[in-house]
């Protein structure tokens, strides 16, 4: 297993075949595919045939991008899964960040917690310019964890979809974080005392 991250919560690790499985139960829950389908499941030959290669082929490119499985550190519980790649293949500067969690975990707090560490990984190493992330403008879930991690909402935009889902009237929202406002919020951080 190959390890990308860890946080004091979580491992992100590297996607593998046999996560399939895991795959398919998390895209079958109505209410984690409520803002990417209206709800619809994604079928199982879909994940197998389509989402799961895309997933493996993202290792291919130059290392420390794509999508990584997340799960607890204490019991190695898949909680679902974190994308971390550039918006322009093979380009790194711009990284859009994405995660899609099992609603069981919901409310606990991984969804931001490992949002942050990418974000702090992608600008503390060489390479990351800006980090983007878009969801439907009404998932404020998702919206609540992109500001925690530090993002910030930079405009709404509307695309044709296939088939409309609830919501999509009010557009997609894209948010974003550039490595220079990074440094300045960490530099203006106010610092714990040593020893605490």
């Amino acid at each position: 297993m190959s390890i990308f991250l860890s946080t004091a919560r979580l491992t992100l690790r590297e996607v593998t075949a046999a996560d399939a499985p895991l795959l398919t139960a998390l895209d079958g829950d109505p209410d984690v595919m409520r803002y990417l389908t209206g709800g619809r499941p994604t079928p199982p030959e879909e994940v197998r045939e389509r989402v799961l290669p895309r997933m493996l082929a993202a290792y291919r490119r130059p290392p420390g991008w794509g999508w990584w499985a997340a799960e607890r550190r204490d019991d190695g519980a898949f909680l679902g899964w974190f994308e971390f790649r550039p918006t322009t293949d093979g380009d790194p500067r711009e990284v859009e960040l994405g995660y899609r969690l099992r609603r069981a975990t919901w409310g606990a707090g991984y969804a931001t917690e490992g949002a942050r560490a990418l974000v702090h990984k992608g600008f503390a190493e060489p390479g990351v310019a800006r980090v983007v992330a878009t969801t439907m403008a009404v998932n404020r879930g998702s919206r609540r964890v992109l500001e925690k991690a530090g993002l910030t909402y930079v405009r709404t935009f509307h695309q044709d979809w296939p088939e409309a889902i609830e919501g999509a009237e009010h557009g997609e929202v894209e948010y974003a974080l550039t490595r220079w406002e990074w440094r300045d919020r960490r530099r203006s951080a106010p610092r714990s005392p040593a020893g605490h």
